[in-house]
């Protein structure tokens, strides 16, 4: 998904000049100079990446549902009145639904760890996955703490992209947050690598926030301070996207929506910590050849940096007032 930067030849006419200078522009438009700054690269280090077409290359693998569903949200990301409506909706009605049935029970530590939120750079946030309400909650948090970024979190294609159903829960509970779709089933899996190259090209684009699980699925038995392991399709992203990873630990959802909401009201549920780390320096492998290695040296680096937060929120806990 990376092509091949190319440099331009030492002589040069009036034609080739023009052309080198467009590349230079569009390199400029798809890459804001903040962007490039706040992660100290060099923009003649930044190399473009081609926005992959989930429906042209799922035209035969894909339902005409699921079609239509990614193209309409796949256009919803250019500038206009759809953007911005979304944009608004997560941050109003999408965020405070969240907040009020949480509110009593979250306590959030470390913000002082995170990047400016209203910048124009992009953001990721790697999280454990205990919760399918894990995001959820990050998310309303740091919303109200100021982030105006359009926000989205790679889901199982099953129901939301395949169902009527699934595209209305989509819209209502995350005004279509839930992007991109990752597949499950065996003919569609090929999929899988452009869609993560979706989310990649999304956040080096700029002003997105997304968030992801780097171990892929969610854990479910009863110890949250281990880890399934390490998945390489988040270290993918990082290494295309370049953009500032921060860590997070969440523990004491539930996966019951009506019992946490009601454990939240009648104060009786478990506590909810949420801890954030500073951003993750991942040395130099992000200058290496992306390859599956690589990939997964990245999520295994991001689950360690999880794994400091998780010891820190056990502190925590087992000093809290009971």
């Amino acid at each position: 998904m990376h092509p091949s930067h190319t440099s331009p030849s030492a002589q040069t006419g009036p034609d080739d000049t023009a052309q080198h200078t467009e590349e230079q522009g569009a390199r400029r438009r798809e890459t804001p100079d903040q962007e490039d700054q706040s992660q100290g690269i060099q923009r003649s280090e930044r190399r473009p990446i081609a926005r992959p077409d989930l429906v042209e290359l799922g035209r035969r693998r894909l339902s005409l549902i699921e079609r239509l569903q990614l193209r309409w949200i796949r256009r919803s990301f250019e500038p206009g009145w759809l953007d911005r409506l979304l944009r608004f909706g997560q941050r109003t009605v999408g965020q405070a639904w969240i907040h009020h049935c949480t509110k009593h029970l979250r306590h959030v530590h470390g913000l002082e760890h995170l990047p400016p939120l209203d910048g124009p750079e992009s953001i990721l946030v790697v999280a454990n996955h205990r919760s399918f309400f894990d995001l959820y909650v990050v998310t309303a948090t740091l919303v109200r703490g100021g982030l105006r970024k359009r926000i989205v979190f790679p889901v199982r294609s099953n129901f939301f992209y395949d169902s009527i159903t699934g595209w209305f829960v989509n819209g209502i509970m995350s005004f279509f947050a839930m992007y991109p779709p990752i597949f499950r089933e065996r003919r569609k899996a090929m999929l899988n690598p452009a869609a993560l190259s979706e989310l990649g090209w999304l956040l080096r684009r700029g002003g997105v926030f997304a968030g992801l699980h780097p171990e892929g699925t969610r854990k479910r038995d009863d110890d949250p301070y281990t880890f399934l392991p390490a998945q390489p399709g988040v270290g993918k992203v990082i290494h295309e996207s370049r953009v500032t990873v921060v860590p997070v630990f969440v523990n004491g959802l539930l996966n019951d929506l009506p019992r946490q909401v009601r454990g939240n009201f009648n104060r009786k549920g478990p506590p909810i910590h949420v801890v954030f780390g500073p951003p993750i320096d991942f040395g130099d492998l992000l200058e290496e050849r992306g390859s599956p290695r690589v990939y997964r040296a990245i999520a295994e680096r991001c689950l360690e940096a999880i794994g400091e937060l998780g010891q820190r929120e056990k502190q925590i806990r087992g000093n809290a007032p009971r």
